[in-house]
């Protein structure tokens, strides 16, 4: 598989399958690069969080905005925000530090792209 790089207004998400750091995760400012495992962990948590929030929308009053967390021993994850915008933190726990943070506008269309990139 080759390289790929998907990016949009505030993130950036590459993979490249063969390297030890195989996924780039950043927005214009920053970016860090991930092993197959913490990018694994931070897609699965993601998208476990993004369920969490969708599931509890019908329970919150328009006005109200919730935080939902999830982590393994590799990467912490929060969401925070509407249930259809929110932003996304995240922070590395394991042998290298690394954290960052996106946008409710820029973490929408990150979440579509984990979603459809081809993981290997």
């Amino acid at each position: 598989m080759d390289r790929q790089l998907k990016e949009g207004n505030g993130w950036r998400l590459g993979l490249q399958p063969n390297a030890a750091f195989s996924t780039l995760l950043g927005t214009n400012e920053w970016a860090v690069e991930l092993t197959a495992a913490e990018f694994a962990d931070f897609r699965r948590l993601l998208l476990q969080l993004v369920e969490s929030i969708t599931q509890l929308q019908d329970q919150l009053m328009a006005e109200e905005t919730i935080a939902c967390e999830a982590s393994s021993d590799l990467v912490w994850l929060e969401v925070q925000g509407y249930p259809r915008q929110f932003s996304l933190s995240f922070i590395l726990l394991n042998g290298r530090r690394a954290e960052g943070s996106w946008s409710a506008q820029s973490t929408a269309e990150l979440v579509g792209a984990i979603q459809t990139i081809e993981v290997f």
